[in-house]
């Protein structure tokens, strides 16, 4: 069932797309509903902040600082896999949350608890009102792909897009190794 949307699915963007909020990149979604609309983390979108360029009074982490998405790029969000002692945590998916108590969430960082490799920060986030993301299924805007806590974490994959796709196999290595430059094809 990997082509249904649903909460801890990946969404991986054409090889075509212009959106330059999008191109090439690889969207966890964090919450999925129909009624509400969909909220989601470009996981393949570093800056060059570290999360104590942000926050002041936050305890010292070697965490970067991605883009989440066009939207609230005033607000902060984070994704982790330490749901079971982060407080108020929202599940995603197995081993991965959203969200939780931030002073319970700097007190465990401070205390050695959270490392870096435990967590991913997020400036702004990406979102659709109800019916958007399906209208973009529509237009095959985006092709779904199972989420694997890797991609959330590893800075091993230097293209998680590219590898995303070839980890669908068949046709979508063939997308996958497409140049994003219509002049190339």
């Amino acid at each position: 069932m990997e082509n249904i949307l649903e909460t801890g699915k990946l969404l991986i963007s054409e090889p075509f797309s212009q959106d330059v909020n999008f191109k090439r990149t690889v969207v966890l979604i964090s919450d999925y509903r129909v009624e509400d609309g969909t909220v989601g983390f470009v996981l393949n979108r570093p800056t060059n902040l570290k999360i104590n360029d942000l926050l002041s009074d936050f305890p010292e982490i070697d965490s970067k600082v991605y883009y989440g998405g066009p939207v609230a790029i005033d607000t902060i969000h984070y994704i982790h896999c330490k749901g079971d002692i982060v407080d108020d945590s929202r599940f995603i998916s197995k081993g991965l949350f959203w969200g939780g108590n931030f002073d319970k969430l700097k007190f465990l960082i401070d205390a050695g608890l959270i490392l870096a490799s435990d967590i991913k920060f997020f400036i702004g986030y990406s979102g659709w009102s109800p019916g958007q993301l399906e209208e973009e299924m529509v237009e095959k805007s985006w092709i779904i792909a199972d989420m694997d806590i890797n991609y959330a974490f590893t800075n091993k994959i230097p293209d998680i897009w590219h590898h995303v796709l070839n980890a669908k196999g068949a046709n979508y290595k063939v997308i996958a190794d497409m140049s994003d430059s219509f002049s190339l094809n």
